[in-house]
């Protein structure tokens, strides 16, 4: 439940969060399914449908949910292909990384990006029409831009997400 004690009338917005067993049933419940009603949410989780509706609302307000999102199917919208990007930068400085994530940000094929530590910079997905557009993308996206030193780009030939986050908070036993 979202502790409201340190946030100004009333609002979640910037509040501590404390997250309860029943909370993380809701999250659950809604990473499996967003559009379930709040009637079935309910049931699951074993609230009143009040009491779940101020939980979603108040796990929302704290920034806990943080939006919600339709699976779609890339073939039914003309994507053929789909790549993870690795990227190396020329250098690390703040403005060059902040200048590339920008870049990457404002590209309508990324469909998500990873800042990420080792030999590479930045992991990037990506999904394209075909091999066409994933070469002209990698050419002119990413080895034309002057804070990128080297790309790798692997094919991705299936893709699926766990539904589930792992949960590593500790509950007090009741």
């Amino acid at each position: 439940m979202v502790d409201d004690s340190k946030a100004e009338n009333n609002s979640c917005e910037g509040a501590f969060v404390r997250v309860d067993p029943t909370d993380i049933r809701i999250i659950r419940c809604l990473r499996k399914n967003a559009r379930m009603s709040n009637k079935e949410l309910a049931a699951k989780v074993g609230l009143a449908p009040s009491s779940c509706l101020e939980r979603v609302r108040r796990l929302r307000l704290a920034r806990v949910l943080t939006g919600y999102h339709a699976d779609v199917d890339p073939d039914a919208i003309g994507i053929g292909l789909q790549a993870m990007v690795a990227v190396r930068l020329t250098r690390h400085s703040r403005s060059e990384v902040e200048s590339f994530q920008r870049h990457l940000e404002s590209l309508a094929e990324v469909v998500t990006m990873f800042h990420v530590a080792g030999a590479n910079d930045y992991l990037v997905h990506v999904a394209v029409r075909d091999a066409a557009h994933l070469r002209e993308l990698a050419l002119s996206a990413f080895t034309e831009r002057p804070e990128v030193a080297h790309i790798e780009t692997q094919l991705i030939f299936q893709h699926s997400r766990n539904h589930d986050l792992p949960v590593y908070l500790q509950f007090d036993e009741e």
